[in-house]
């Protein structure tokens, strides 16, 4: 687990970047915080492993506030000037963030730190590799430190997103560092299909199809025209 700090003077950014900490499991909330120097009080006394740092802040400016830390933690840079991009890698900070900040950037920045943290010596699975089961009603996906277990039938649809993989269940979100090649290839082809360059649905989940597109629970999917025809011969073979 991560422990994350964010350090920014407008309470937007703080309520964006601790909503999408939120959504990481590798990540844990120690503090979001206006004040700069509460922040490196917290730092100095080892409280986190991971700052989420504005540049441009009233009482301490985010390239002072690395210069006092001096590497005791990983450091995000946040700014809506891209001009402090080179100050801050001159610093060795971790990544750099230009807001507003999309979601899939955001998770890109902390699997690079994630990455980082993991030991040299520990056995790693590939990101990229989905391990097969021994059995046809569930998959393992590699999730942080972990290897997660998840039930075909549980699964809705599936939604890729630059680099990474949201697989969408009954009850949760999981996200994943993956290909959809290659979950379309694990995945049973009678059960689900391909319908977009950016989904796979689970056939038995669909609720509706209207003007290209697929209702499964409370979420439109579109249907790509490269995938028209082999889904709809699909659900004709179904007598959908």
């Amino acid at each position: 687990m991560i422990r994350c700090l964010v350090v920014d003077d407008e309470p937007l950014a703080l309520d964006i970047l601790t909503d999408y900490i939120a959504k990481v499991p590798f990540l844990e909330l120690v503090k979001a915080t206006t004040s700069a120097f509460e922040a490196l009080a917290l730092v100095q006394d080892d409280g986190a492993d991971l700052v989420f740092l504005d540049v441009q802040m009233p009482e301490l400016t985010g390239i002072q506030f690395l210069k006092i830390i001096k590497g005791r933690c990983a450091v995000i840079l946040t700014t809506a000037y891209s001009e402090y991009a080179l100050d801050g890698y001159e610093l060795d900070v971790s990544d750099y963030l230009l807001k507003p900040i999309a979601f899939d950037r955001f998770y890109k920045a902390v699997m690079k730190v994630q990455a980082s943290a993991v030991p040299a010596a520990s056995p790693a699975v590939p990101p990229e590799r989905v391990q097969l089961s021994a059995g046809p009603d569930f998959i393992f996906v590699k999730t942080e430190h972990r290897i997660q277990k998840i039930y075909i039938n549980d699964i809705l649809y599936i939604e890729g997103l630059k680099d990474y993989v949201s697989i969408f269940t009954r009850a949760e979100r999981i996200i994943t560092l993956q290909h959809m090649k290659k979950l379309e290839e694990v995945l049973p082809s009678q059960r689900f299909a391909r319908v977009h360059k950016s989904f796979i649905i689970s056939i038995d989940k669909i609720e509706s199809i209207e003007r290209g597109r697929i209702q499964i629970s409370d979420k439109i999917i579109p249907i790509g025209d490269t995938y028209r025809d082999k889904f709809f011969k699909k659900i004709e073979d179904r007598n959908i």
